[in-house]
């Protein structure tokens, strides 16, 4: 008999190296020192800080997680379009374009409880894409129908948009945590439909840079305007993220616990 709740790790953007790193050596501590039985990760930065690779998804799912899911930076390695199509477990936002490589949710049955997991990406101040909204909100309903255990990735820029879709699916999904900007809100809670909520759960990559990157590169580029690329940190890393326990009868949390840990 499947247990009343289940504890839903999930883990915000994997940073180039010193993520998969962290995760590569570290996730399967983690997961048994919160007890979660079912774990999701972003893994969009996971390449270099842009973009997914097959190899490392692998590496992913055998270091402990169950679902990755992605966001905008999901097209920039081709060699993860057919994986796309091959892995029901490695998710692209739901709301791209019919005919893209890929599919924005999959269903996954772990201790006897099936999991829903839905991947959604914003439009404030991002590239043109369909309604996350009406997207989210036919998804939710067709997913229902096999089960009411539904989380949600919702890659999105604007803290506004996150909220609104929050409320907008308050209810109807379990959990909807946001992903993209890399830095960690302190709001997370249970909304009144049951959902929980979190405007960005953060990364999963080294503290002390920006969002990621090394520091003095950012503050040359601020200072000067001059487009200095970009560079991955290799620097500790700490695991940022949400634990959510859910009742596996009606869909709705119990609990969401914010988590910072340093490797």
């Amino acid at each position: 008999m499947p247990a009343d709740t289940i504890n839903i790790l999930f883990l915000g953007d994997i940073i180039g190296q010193p993520g998969n790193r962290a995760v590569f050596f570290n996730l399967k501590n983690l997961i048994k020192k919160y007890n979660a039985d079912f774990t999701v990760i972003n893994g969009e930065n996971s390449a270099d800080g842009f973009g997914l690779l097959p190899a490392a998804a692998d590496q992913f799912f055998q270091s402990g997680a169950d679902v990755i899911t992605t966001g905008n930076h999901v097209w920039q390695k081709s060699e993860l379009y057919p994986y796309l199509d091959e892995k029901d477990a490695v998710l692209r936002p739901a709301n791209f374009p019919a005919g893209v490589p890929g599919h924005g949710s999959c269903i996954v049955e772990k201790h006897g409880v099936k999991i829903a997991v839905m991947n959604l990406q914003g439009r404030e101040n991002m590239s043109t894409i369909d309604c996350p909204f009406r997207c989210g909100k036919e998804l939710a309903k067709k997913l229902k129908k096999e089960t009411p255990v539904i989380l949600v990735d919702f890659h999105a820029e604007s803290s506004s948009e996150k909220e609104a879709l929050g409320c907008w699916l308050d209810g109807q999904v379990s959990a909807l945590v946001g992903t993209h900007t890399h830095v960690q809100t302190a709001d997370e809670r249970i909304l009144k439909g049951g959902t929980a909520y979190i405007t960005d759960v953060g990364m999963t990559g080294p503290e002390e840079s920006v969002i990621g990157t090394i520091k003095e590169i950012s503050i040359e580029r601020s200072l000067t305007q001059m487009p200095l690329k970009m560079e991955i940190a290799d620097l500790p890393v700490t695991f940022c993220g949400v634990l959510i326990k859910i009742d596996v009868q009606s869909g709705r949390s119990v609990s969401i616990e914010r988590l910072a840990e340093p490797v």
